[in-house]
């Protein structure tokens, strides 16, 4: 499998890129890591399965230009852009290349779905970026693509994997979850494609249910 990896440099996406160089699982998966700055990610230049390009993602020809002969994407970064032009760049490019698989990270609360104290608190924190953050998911449900959407909880950095997966239709349960959670669980469906296909799936640390403030 290719893999293409955008905003590779992201804590998650170092997580997940970690992962697939060092697990057998994901041996035969070939990587192309796009980032702002190709120096920042200068440790794996020489890794034969792992190709570098630096460049912007709001930028269409290089959209287009690293998607050719990929077989799945992974959006690490939540698109805020007032007119979407990375999703809608990313979605052009999959679509002129006949490549369908693609996980979108996004933010909890796109559909209204985080209950409670911490779900006002949330929407007060995330609004200015909210409508972006719909519209993005809005354009991927209706591509035709294989998607899944994963929306992110409040993170941290605790050494740990434990999560709860919720789809669109259920209520978000808990407030914060690892980066590690997170990894593991684009590595799920990495691994298993079929899992989250056309889907909207949100995540966090079951225990953290009931809270009104994220965990740290």
């Amino acid at each position: 499998m290719k893999l293409l990896v955008l905003a590779a440099n992201g804590q998650i996406a170092r997580i997940v890129s970690n992962r697939i160089l060092t697990e057998s699982t994901f041996k035969e998966i070939e990587l192309t890591l796009v980032l702002r700055q190709a120096s920042r990610l200068a440790v794996l230049a020489d890794n034969p399965r792992v190709t570098i390009v630096e460049g912007d993602l709001t930028d269409e020809s290089l959209i287009n230009r690293v998607m050719i002969g990929q077989d799945f994407v992974y959006i690490a970064v939540v698109d805020h852009g007032v007119t979407n032009a990375m999703t809608k760049h990313v979605i052009q490019a999959m679509q002129a290349n006949g490549v369908t698989r693609v996980i979108s990270t996004n933010i909890l609360g796109i559909y209204g779905e985080v209950p409670g104290e911490f779900g006002r608190w949330n929407l007060s924190m995330v609004e200015s970026g909210l409508q972006a953050a719909i519209h993005a998911d809005q354009l991927l449900s209706k591509s035709g693509l294989a998607y899944t959407t994963l929306r992110l909880p409040w993170l941290n950095d605790r050494d740990e994997i434990k999560y709860s997966v919720t789809t669109c239709n259920e209520p978000f349960v808990g407030v914060s979850g690892s980066r590690q959670s997170v990894a593991d669980l684009v590595l799920k469906i990495i691994a298993n494609p079929d899992y989250g296909t056309k889907d909207s799936l949100g995540l966090a640390d079951p225990e953290t249910q009931g809270l009104d403030r994220p965990v740290y």
